[in-house]
């Protein structure tokens, strides 16, 4: 897949809503619009490279402290500010893209419930056809008014689509309909294109992609989103992990430095604790094991803080919407005496978790010398985890 980047209009003042506030910071099921939009698009974070939200300019600030807030502090996250039109802020996104982007997706900040299947059907069809849209087919009979509101004509529906959003196309031929129409008023990317003569090839959408611009979409799209299958109430993980015990290394346990005479061997900082958390929390994911993530054949992650490991798999944690409910967490270790460092271990997990530490439970036990941790030869851990929507945090906290 080439490399993608998506920009997220989302500027405009939403004065339709008639709220007193840009729509796109509207609560729905807990958070606001714009962050279910950005979550959706973390979560395709295999072929997004890139996120260029562009909002208000005044909003700016605002909006980089609700990326803190709800854990979308990612460097591939970029905030900039837009422009009086649409196409204004397209442009002002591109301008943030990346010099390697091949395909850039536009999608609009108030169109939260996209799913991954139809960013990935865009991304596929604007490689294969250079530019794609989604839509669906018109299905209501279509009137065209008079002046006085009164019938003028029945419209033919054959072969009418209602468009959305993504909208994917080959960066050089935005830039190439950009600079031949960008002064032209148009309300979608899709129509500079056409200007252009650039073929645009329409993919089916989905009725529940819906964009909210007044009150009563609002609530459609929170009972659409409850609804959603793919949004579980939550997820179980379990992660286990063992390294032996060498003379010459640190002795590294949650974060934490354990004064020893011994210490893990690993690749990383051989962290038996942190590893095994992370291995529950991507197994709540169904994203297989920390090995496929962070291999030991790469370079990259020799002698790695795994703490730092545990922040990006958090970080595809919150991009999938979810977050830790709580984590039970067993240090299987002869010696040394973990008990003084329990409480470090703890909050220094729940730091890198963005969790409180009273969710993060951590126990340690030995197998009184018996076995290779009895016989002080390694440490083990089991961690189990349990997810759950971040939506259902973000309503607990308020």
């Amino acid at each position: 897949m080439p490399s993608a980047a998506v920009i997220i209009p989302a500027a405009g003042s939403g004065t339709r809503m008639g709220l007193g506030q840009p729509k796109q910071y509207l609560h729905l099921a807990g958070a606001p619009i714009l962050i279910h939009t950005i979550r959706a698009f973390v979560a395709a974070s295999a072929s997004i490279k890139r996120i260029i939200v562009v909002v208000p300019q005044d909003f700016i600030a605002e909006t980089r402290q609700l990326l803190t807030e709800y854990h979308l502090t990612s460097t591939a996250i970029i905030i900039t500010g837009g422009g009086r039109r649409r196409q204004d802020s397209v442009l002002a996104g591109m301008e943030c893209l990346p010099e390697a982007t091949e395909i850039v997706l536009v999608h609009d900040g108030a169109r939260p419930l996209v799913t991954s299947n139809l960013i990935q059907r865009c991304l596929k069809a604007a490689w294969q056809h250079g530019a794609a849209i989604a839509a669906i087919p018109v299905k209501d009979t279509l009137k065209r008014s008079n002046p006085d509101h009164t019938i003028a004509a029945t419209v033919d529906r054959q072969g009418l689509w209602q468009a959305q959003t993504p909208q994917a196309v080959r960066l050089s031929l935005l830039k190439q309909a950009y600079a031949e129409f960008g002064d032209k008023e148009v309300t979608d990317e899709a129509a500079l294109l056409e200007l252009a003569g650039i073929a645009v090839t329409l993919i089916e959408g989905s009725e529940t992609n819906i964009k909210i611009t007044r009150p009563d979409d609002l609530i459609l799209a929170e009972k659409i989103m409850m609804q959603t299958p793919s949004t579980p109430t939550m997820r179980i993980g379990h992660g286990y992990d063992a390294h032996r015990l060498v003379p010459g290394r640190n002795l590294v346990l949650a974060g934490v430095t354990v004064p020893h005479h011994l210490g893990l061997a690993g690749h990383s900082d051989a962290d038996v604790v942190t590893h095994a958390l992370c291995d529950a929390v991507l197994g709540a994911l169904g994203a297989g094991d920390i090995g496929r993530h962070f291999p030991d054949s790469d370079q990259r992650f020799k002698d790695i803080y795994s703490i730092t490991l545990l922040e990006q798999v958090m970080e595809l944690a919150t991009g999938k919407g979810l977050t830790i409910s709580n984590a039970d967490i067993t240090i299987i270790c002869q010696a040394p005496k973990l008990a003084p460092h329990i409480d470090t271990m703890r909050q220094t997990l729940a730091t890198a978790c963005q969790v409180s530490a009273e969710q993060i439970n951590l126990k340690a036990t030995t197998t009184e010398k018996m076995g290779f941790t009895g016989r002080e030869e390694g440490i083990s851990c089991h961690a189990v985890v349990l997810l759950i929507p971040l939506f259902n945090q973000d309503k607990q906290e308020r």
